[in-house]
């Protein structure tokens, strides 16, 4: 029983169980003493009339005399009191009195022969009671410190005037003790429902304590933890002042995470940045270079050999420009035009114009059926985003391979764009830096393509995911680096899709998301 509620209902009917036991135990005490002493002098009594009865019945002539034999009478109470202590006893008649009276088990120091005095107006009401009715009559006479008991029983007689009685008493306080058992069942009675009042006072509080502070709970918003107000209850209070002490400490752990989050951001800006720098210092030192031994050969030579340097110069001007273009595409915020298009067509126009570098290749380009027939956002940095992902998936493909476009609804309302390759994958000691600008497995490329093409996607509101088809998966967060170009495009189904049947069984998917606009 984990309940206080139980708990405290289990020990008040444990108290009632005991409070009823120790009354029973109280009435079973009053029985085999004070009550049983007296049930037992009535008894006794009751049975030694009777028995002076019955045996003067046996003993006098019939008819019966008019006149009692007094001798008689004496000698058959001599004979029946004693045996039974403490019991005397006589013969009555309506005209002579009292005829006889004998006390055989008298502890005086004589023969006590007399009436009591003080029991002669009970004995004489008793024994006038049973001669009228011819029937046995009993009174019992309780007192502060004895009970006195009287017995009559008619005996046989012409006049019908004729009756025996006896008497005894009990020296044990029966009415002492029967006020006594009152008076302590009294008192259980009053405990127990005292203490379960109590009880149910205590549970009361504790329930409504209890309920206060779960309300108070509930009604916190968000992670905030609400500061709990004492209830009173010692016990329940502890509980509060611990939770209050907790939430302090939750306060400075949370605070302190978040200042090392934002270091931690902070840190990681500037070590992208840096990398970022440092490629860039790269891109741009390595065409210099070139330009510039060029030019000192180009002086160096014959006149004739100065238009192919010019010609080699100019190739990495546009390198540079490329570059630099790429740069602003990225640092730049996009002005996106979206409009509904017709989705299966803008697909195979992406194929279409991926299509002379595949051939180049033999990489034969697959346009996935199923895709959606309309779709809405911006054709033109889409159709950029998803031109580097198809001339990625290309440049890693196998030699004759294939590479697949699709496009697929997930459940939670998000148009699906995917490019699926059969290459090699991703590198492992590039998958840590795969969305990083300038990080690139290939010689020529600037690292930018996947940077550009997620930036188009964080721009419509979604993302963009890679997967090693049948492999570990790398997602493209909002802290994640920069996506890159690099080899064997991987891609991801980015709600935890599994890829189509279609799909080849080894290589990388890109998945770029965009929300779902139904037409």
């Amino acid at each position: 029983m984990r309940s206080l509620r139980s708990q405290l209902v289990f020990f008040w009917v444990l108290l009632f169980a005991i409070c009823a036991t120790l009354a029973v135990v109280m009435v079973s005490v009053y029985r085999g003493s004070a009550g049983a002493q007296l049930a037992a002098g009535r008894t006794a009594a009751e049975r030694s009339c009777s028995a002076i009865a019955a045996r003067y019945a046996r003993s006098v002539p019939q008819p019966a005399p008019a006149q009692p034999q007094i001798d008689l009478l004496q000698v058959l109470l001599q004979l029946v009191l004693i045996e039974v202590p403490h019991v005397e006893g006589g013969v009555w008649q309506a005209q002579g009195g009292f005829l006889a009276y004998a006390y055989p088990t008298y502890e005086g120091s004589g023969v006590k022969r007399d009436v009591p005095a003080a029991e002669q107006p009970l004995i004489l009401e008793m024994a006038e009671l049973a001669a009228r009715t011819r029937q046995p009559q009993t009174d019992v006479v309780r007192g502060s410190r004895e009970a006195l008991i009287v017995t009559a029983c008619p005996l046989a007689a012409p006049g019908n005037d004729l009756a025996a009685w006896t008497m005894t008493r009990t020296h044990a306080g029966a009415l002492a003790a029967e006020n006594s058992l009152r008076i302590g069942l009294a008192v259980l009675l009053v405990a127990v429902l005292a203490s379960g009042g109590w009880l149910g006072l205590i549970l009361l509080r504790g329930l409504r304590a209890v309920q206060r502070l779960e309300a108070r709970l509930a009604a916190a918003e968000g992670d905030a933890v609400p500061v709990l107000e004492p209830t009173g209850v010692r016990e329940i209070d502890r509980i509060v002042d611990g939770f209050n002490r907790y939430r302090l400490r939750f306060e400075d752990t949370r605070a302190q995470l978040r200042a090392a989050a934002q270091q931690r951001s902070r840190d990681q800006r500037l070590a992208a940045l840096g990398r970022m720098t440092g490629g860039l210092a790269h891109e741009i030192r390595n065409p210099i270079a070139a330009m510039r031994l060029k030019a000192e050969n180009a002086l160096a030579a014959a006149p004739e050999r100065h238009p192919a340097a010019l010609r080699a110069i100019l190739g990495q001007i546009e390198r540079l420009e490329g570059l630099v273009q790429s740069l602003l595409a990225l640092v730049q915020p996009l002005n996106l035009a979206p409009r509904r298009i017709d989705l299966p067509a803008w697909l195979q126009e992406r194929l279409d114009a991926a299509a002379p570098r595949a051939a180049g290749r033999g990489v034969a380009l697959v346009l996935r059926p199923g895709a959606p027939a309309q779709a809405e956002f911006d054709p033109q940095h889409v159709g950029r985003a998803i031109d580097n992902l198809l001339d990625n998936a290309v440049r890693h493909a196998q030699q004759g391979g294939t590479v697949t476009l699709g496009a697929v609804v997930q459940p939670a309302d998000r148009l699906v764009l995917q490019v699926d390759d059969d290459g090699p994958g991703v590198p492992e000691a590039l998958q840590a830096r795969l969305f990083e600008p300038f990080a690139t497995g290939r010689a020529d490329g600037t690292g930018l393509g996947l940077a550009l093409a997620r930036e188009v996607a964080l721009a419509h509101g979604g993302d963009l995911h890679h997967v090693a088809l049948g492999g570990a998966t790398a997602t493209a967060s909002t802290e994640a680096p920069e996506a890159i170009d690099v080899p064997a495009a991987p891609h991801h189904d980015p709600a935890g899709a599994t890829p189509p049947a279609a799909a080849p069984p080894r290589g990388t998917r890109f998945a770029l998301e965009l929300p779902w606009h139904a037409s």
